[in-house]
């Protein structure tokens, strides 16, 4: 079970840097999209953050569910976002912002929350 749970983890992490360099290469341009690796990102991401929820309740650690809550919300906006301005020819410059300040958001939560909420 450990192997599976640090696949899922790497793979998660991979997700959300392919998503994160999806959104930063356009830094620069004048005119924003959703780019392959935005749409890869997160999709890989998301699923793996689901299968990792399932690898860590079966375990006898205990799971900081609102942890585990604000990041699904997070990722399933992100999520959606996403797929639903993937087809057009470019995104507003607000929610290009948006996307990358709700990733980083994401990260955010899952480095600096620690793993088991104390009482």
């Amino acid at each position: 079970m450990e192997t599976l749970r640090l696949v899922l983890l790497f793979l998660h992490i991979v997700g959300f840097a392919a998503l994160l360099g999806g959104l930063l290469v356009q830094a620069r341009l004048p005119e924003k999209v959703v780019n392959a690796p935005m749409r890869d990102g997160i999709g890989t991401a998301f699923l793996a953050g689901l299968l990792l929820v399932g690898v860590l309740e079966s375990g006898d650690d205990p799971v900081n569910h609102a942890k585990i809550a604000v990041k699904f919300a997070i990722g399933l906006v992100i999520l959606v976002l996403v797929m639903a301005n993937m087809r057009k020819e470019r995104i507003p410059q607000g929610l290009w912002a948006g996307i990358l300040l709700l990733t980083l958001a994401n990260i955010a939560v899952a480095l600096f929350w620690s793993p088991v909420h104390s009482s």
